[in-house]
């Protein structure tokens, strides 16, 4: 299994050849490329300093990856790589000594549980029977990461991490004067592994074990680096916070030519989970001739908003500003850390190619700003979007308006204002909610945008706080102008609910769609793509004889296969679909299993293929994208070859998509990133743990297509002038008001 992990792994993605590019100038101590720190192997995937992890590491990052292991001593001496004092946080070590715990002070605090230097190696890591060693092996200790490689792999020893030829590895010890009072000798341990296997770094948090390890190792070829803990922890052998060390970064050169930092000494987070300006931390260490090193990274921690969920923009923003560039990361993820450090920071500034998919809105830069509003489409034309998308509503007085859903509930602040108006529409949604038809645009206008995420109250995490009701709402012609004015390569216009607004509302959308392109003369012209999307054909029949429009058909229910005979109905409807992503890469229990032929059948047909909704948020993503959105978006333009993705993080995908390393012919020298190959990763799981196979997918039927004519805009009586809760209530002053005027008039003719 594990020859074919690697295999797997190096599909995935391209090794960095010796070769740099000389264009890039970088800010590091010595003028070389950062190097990317894999903490345990690939442990953002699999369990930490596992035979997996490490082989995994090795075949998705840059050519010159620093293994890291995290040294354990057992009581006979033996290394093995365990990121906790603790093996039962890392292991399943309980299940076999279940009086195996004991009460240690740790650091100068009481820690309870199964600690290495209890057990000989031989208790570790014998196999002594198939249920013994299974229940000695490593678990993941996160749980937003796969637990079906937990319990299949056995620990590894300094010398399994070393055989796996890792081209340089790090030692890191963390707790020397734990075992030196508990009679283990680290600094011996360390002299031997450097003399027989070779150690290039070699780190510890204690001042007194690099003094003494300062003169046993060659400096040539092994760097010490002191690693700081939290600023109001205490270092051991001074006794000083690392805070009150850090004031003092001299001292460190005589016995370190480096140092290991948390990120936010680096640049700190405040309370609001925004970037404070950057320490000068860096500059400082530099000027000292010390390297840095930041520590902490990983795809699946919630990070600064600034970030906005994209674990690339975090490294780039350590290693490529105009200030400095920290000389390592230390991560989790190091296929996510290679491809900033040899692809995105190494080729910035890379203009559009031809051919390349779509970068298409989901109501503007969604992610960061509120949706469908001025903030959100002039983030998505700065962060490079190709097509901006309008999803048009209806006010009660007939003004056509961008915002994605027809029920303002959740992008609006309406329920604040406008409860009263809640109504049920089954025909619309099975909620109940408040509903453009039922607000004149002058009551819109009262509304404050409201910025949400679909993962906020189940993964808690919510979306630029700072901008949560900031911008304004369009009206399509304001839409229209803006895509105009600033040449945008597109526009999507998505149209729903046509036949309900028809015969119900008496709101002719088709009309206000057409009338409004028309006067922004987008009929006339063929400079800018016009996409008009809808999920009803019907609709998109109204706009056929229109050669400047391509029409887009919104397939929302998912699909397993697109049958001819129905391909061959949307042919007559439609240039292109939009699809769920499980349409084109299904996925279970957080695995993918496969990809479907859909995109395939459509391109046979020459119907184009749009996928949404591809979002940052780790936790909407399949393991096999390592918790990275690019990932999943070189798997569907790359490697599935859709013609555009439809996203809220239209930076992401610009950044990719404009790349060197998103092509299939970059020169030799560079890396490459690879789509991942959908259900591969799955097949490393043992059987007897799968996940169980889902119900299947129905294929596209014609009945799925095909929808029947659109009923008469239905004439309906003239609305009162106002209805809304602010308008009813000026009526009632009114009313009052003049009730008192014909009373005070009544009574001074009575007088009279």
């Amino acid at each position: 299994m594990i020859k074919y992990l690697l295999l797997v792994s190096l599909v995935i993605h391209a090794t960095l050849a010796n070769s740099e590019s000389a264009s890039k100038k970088w800010l590091t101590l010595n003028g070389q490329r950062p190097s990317v720190i894999a903490r345990g192997g690939f442990s953002g995937l699999f369990p930490e300093s596992s035979d997996f992890a490490n082989q995994m590491a090795l075949g998705t990052s840059v050519h010159d990856v620093v293994v890291l292991c995290n040294l354990q001593l057992t009581k006979d001496g033996v290394g093995i790589c365990q990121g906790d004092i603790r093996l039962d946080n890392t292991t399943n070590i309980a299940m076999l000594f279940e009086k195996g715990s004991k009460t240690y002070k740790v650091n100068g605090q009481d820690l309870t549980g199964w600690f290495a230097l209890d057990f000989t190696a031989d208790q570790l890591l014998a196999n002594v029977s198939c249920l013994e060693r299974k229940v000695r092996n490593v678990v993941q200790n996160i749980f937003s990461r796969p637990s079906a490689f937990d319990g299949i792999l056995p620990m590894s020893t300094v010398d399994d991490v070393r055989n796996s030829n890792p081209p340089a590895f790090w030692l890191n010890v963390q707790y020397d004067a734990f075992y030196t009072e508990n009679k283990l000798n680290v600094t011996n341990y360390i002299q031997k592994a450097t003399r027989l296997q070779g150690v290039n770094y070699i780190s510890s948090p204690e001042i007194g074990f690099l003094r003494r390890t300062n003169g046993l190792v060659n400096k040539a070829k092994t760097k010490l680096i002191f690693v700081f803990l939290d600023r109001k922890a205490t270092e051991p052998t001074t006794n000083q916070t690392y805070g009150s060390i850090l004031g003092n970064l001299a001292t460190i050169k005589a016995f370190a030519s480096g140092i290991a930092v948390p990120k936010d000494y680096i640049w700190p987070v405040n309370a609001a989970n925004y970037l404070d300006a950057p320490t000068s931390l860096v500059n400082d260490a530099h000027k000292l001739g010390l390297e840095v090193y930041a520590s902490g990274f990983a795809n699946d921690f919630t990070t600064s908003y600034n970030y906005s969920y994209d674990p690339s923009a975090e490294y780039l923003q350590f290693i490529d500003n105009s200030q400095f560039s920290v000389d390592g990361l230390i991560t989790d993820f190091p296929p996510t850390a290679s491809e900033a450090v040899a692809c995105f920071a190494q080729y910035p500034d890379i203009k559009p190619t031809k051919g390349q998919a779509l970068i298409i809105t989901h109501n503007g830069a969604s992610g960061v700003n509120a949706g469908s509003t001025d903030l959100a489409y002039q983030q998505a034309l700065e962060d490079g979007a190709d097509i901006i998308d309008c999803s048009v509503q209806m006010s009660k007085d007939g003004v056509a308006f961008c915002l994605d859903s027809v029920d303002v509930t959740r992008d609006t602040t309406a329920a604040a204002t406008f409860m009263s108006l809640s109504t049920t529409i089954p025909e619309i949604q099975q909620p109940a909610g408040i509903f453009s038809f039922d607000l004149l645009w002058s009551d819109i206008q009262t509304l404050q945008p409201q910025l949400t995420s679909p993962f906020e109250n189940k993964g808690g995490l919510p979306r630029n706080p700072a901008n949560k009701n900031k911008g304004k709402f369009l009206t399509l012609a304001e839409f229209l102008e803006l895509a105009r004015v600033k040449a945008v390569t597109g526009i999507l216009i998505n149209i729903e609910n046509a036949a309900y607004l028809a015969s119900q509302k008496g709101l002719d959308i088709i009309s206000s769609v057409n009338t409004a392109l028309s006067n922004a003369t987008f009929d006339k012209q063929s400079t800018q793509k016009v996409l008009i999307q809808s999920d009803d054909t019907s609709v998109l029949s109204k706009f056929q004889n229109v050669p400047a429009y391509s029409r887009v058909l919104y397939l929302k229910d998912e699909i397993s296969d697109a049958p001819k005979t129905p391909v061959s109905e949307i042919k007559k409807y439609a240039d292109a679909v939009t699809l769920p992503r499980f349409s084109i890469v299904p996925a279970i229990d957080g695995f993918t299993t496969a990809t479907t032929k859909v995109v395939n059948e459509m391109h046979a047909a020459n119907i184009s293929v749009y996928v949404t909704v591809l979002r940052n948020e780790f936790v909407t993503l399949a393991f096999d994208y390592f918790a990275d959105p690019t990932i999943e978006i070189a798997t569907y333009t790359s490697g599935i070859g859709v013609d555009g993705i439809i996203t809220e993080y239209p930076a992401t995908a610009s950044r990719y998509l404009r790349n060197p390393c998103s092509s299939d012919s970059m020169p030799e020298s560079s890396y490459s990133i690879i789509p991942a190959e959908a259900g591969s990763l799955l097949k490393t799981v043992p059987e007897d743990t799968q996940p169980p196979a889902s119900s299947p997918t129905p294929a596209l039927d014609v009945a799925d297509v095909v929808d029947p004519p659109l009923p008469a805009v239905t004439k309906l009586a003239s609305p009162p002038p106002a209805t809304s809760p602010h308008s009813s209530a000026l009526a009632n002053i009114a009313n009052v008001f003049l009730s008192l005027v014909a009373i005070v008039v009544f009574s001074s003719l009575s007088l009279v």
